[in-house]
């Protein structure tokens, strides 16, 4: 059997009386784009810095390959990268300077920066400080460090937050990439047709606890609504219905119209990733609108 990527198993985090974290397990496969959804004070955040070992579990177990958190933090760090959702580099050096920086913290051969630099496109914006960057570049910059020492794990928090369509495109385009070659990727996202596009499974958390795991399309198939619109002739013009193709009854009255109304337009309406996470949460969702500004 194959060792898991991560391995997390009643996950547990406590501030005082306050359980944050609330018993949590799943296990992420090697290769795999996992997403890691939720509202605003979910718990996400306290999760992932307890499985990359910045702050202690209450209770619970941790494994990255099967090497536990905390007791073997000093290999597992050499496995894992990490995106923070802050663009933490140092603004006064340059692209090349802040990668050179942490590649000899974490002895990686010169020649690499070469390679991150062209993978993530900066090579041409290597000598700009980080301080004259776009947010889209320096996004770029703090995946490019994080790639340096090859990690086997990435873990990625909002990576394309407040985004131009085209950068965000590139990362989205970068994170496919990592996965076909073989890097689990651990990804954090508000934005539901992102998670859609790109993970092979993901996880819901809502007040702790996750509420619902499995790949996107069996999620949508579980809690979403599949639906038929039709656009039809009325007496006082057109008139729109909408019918569920889950409900029986709803079939039966749609086919009743089919066949005795003249129908201007008909279309189909799949169930969206969005649809499930209002569900599941039980919130009324949205981006948040100041780090989308």
């Amino acid at each position: 059997m194959t060792t898991p990527a991560i391995s997390v198993s009643g996950l547990t985090k406590k501030y005082g009386n306050q359980e944050v974290v609330k018993g949590i397990s799943f296990c992420v496969e090697k290769g795999e784009i996992f997403g890691f959804l939720g509202p605003n004070g979910a718990g996400k955040t306290t999760s992932i810095r307890m499985i990359i070992g910045e702050i202690p579990a209450t209770c619970g177990e941790i494994s990255i390959f099967g090497n536990p958190v905390p007791a073997e933090i000093n290999s597992i760090k050499q496995m894992i990268g990490v995106v923070p959702d802050y663009q933490n580099l140092y603004d006064r050096l340059s692209v090349r300077h802040n990668l050179d920086f942490f590649a000899k913290l974490n002895n990686v051969e010169e020649k690499r920066i070469d390679e991150v630099l062209e993978e993530v496109f900066l090579t041409e914006h290597q000598n700009k400080a980080c301080k004259d960057l776009s947010r889209g570049l320096r996004q770029r910059a703090l995946i490019a460090r994080g790639l340096l020492h090859r990690p086997s794990v990435f873990f990625l928090d909002e990576p394309t937050s407040a985004l131009d369509p085209h950068s965000a495109m590139l990362i989205r385009d970068l994170v496919n990439k990592l996965r076909n070659n073989g890097t689990t990727v651990f990804l954090t996202t508000h934005y539901m047709e992102e998670a859609d596009s790109l993970c092979d499974r993901l996880a819901i958390m809502n007040r702790g606890t996750i509420v619902a795991c499995g790949k996107p399309e069996e999620l949508k198939k579980q809690f979403g609504r599949r639906s038929v619109k039709i656009e039809l002739a009325g007496k006082n013009g057109p008139e729109s219905r909408e019918f569920s193709i889950d409900d029986d009854s709803e079939k039966n009255q749609l086919a009743d119209l089919l066949k005795t109304c003249r129908i201007i337009k008909l279309h189909t309406q799949e169930a969206k990733l969005e649809e499930v996470f209002l569900k599941v949460t039980g919130d009324t969702w949205k981006p948040d609108l100041e780090e989308a500004a």
